[in-house]
């Protein structure tokens, strides 16, 4: 129990840049595809369905790349790292883009 206790931050300060290149992508890939379907899928389960396939991929992938036996729990984690991706995907840009509109928005005001 000591190991895992230990490892903890090493594991956080990994997977935390990982969440935010995945969000990129995602990101990426929901505007393509947004502009593809012509708006008859809602933006919000594209998002959440094109986080869960990147996430999952490179869940896999990387599996694949370490040669590691997967486990069900392995995977269990992965789809609750694709629905932090997809959290992120869909508001943690919409919130970065408020929060820049209101500091030009103080910055001019103070002028």
């Amino acid at each position: 129990m000591e190991n895992i206790v230990q490892s903890i931050p090493a594991v956080i300060s990994v997977i935390l840049p990982l969440v935010l290149v995945l969000m990129v992508i995602t990101n990426i890939i929901t505007e393509v595809l947004k502009g593809l379907t012509w708006g008859k899928l809602p933006t919000n389960i594209l998002a959440f369905l094109v986080a869960m396939i990147v996430t999952l991929l490179a869940f896999f992938a990387v599996c694949q790349i370490m040669d590691l036996r997967i486990t069900w729990y392995m995977v269990v984690g992965a789809v609750v790292l694709g629905i932090f991706v997809a959290y992120a995907a869909m508001y943690g840009f919409d919130k970065l883009k408020q929060t820049m509109e209101q500091i030009g928005n103080i910055k001019r005001t103070n002028k």
